[in-house]
């Protein structure tokens, strides 16, 4: 299994570099008020894919800290209900 993961990384990262070379062309991007950024298409694709994916962590802590705060909450309870019981 550990193979097959090399490999597909290695696959991975040959198409991310054939991608990133025949995409190497300076784009503009476009702020507000007459700001502009020059950048090779293949890093602003990057960088827009990059900001996406540490939001949608982002979004996903809160649930997950609220999860885990109930998870312990019961088995403290179930913790006090076992040591009544007996």
């Amino acid at each position: 299994m550990k193979y097959l993961y090399t490999v597909l990384g290695v696959v991975l990262f040959i198409l991310l570099l054939g991608f990133a070379l025949k995409n190497a062309q300076p784009v503009e991007l476009n702020y507000y008020l007459g700001l502009a950024w020059r950048a090779p298409m293949s890093l602003l694709l990057f960088i827009t894919f990059f900001c996406g994916a540490l939001l949608g962590m982002v979004a996903c802590i809160t649930p997950l800290i609220r999860q885990r705060r109930r998870l312990l909450a019961l088995q403290r309870e179930l913790e006090i209900l076992n040591s009544n019981a007996q």
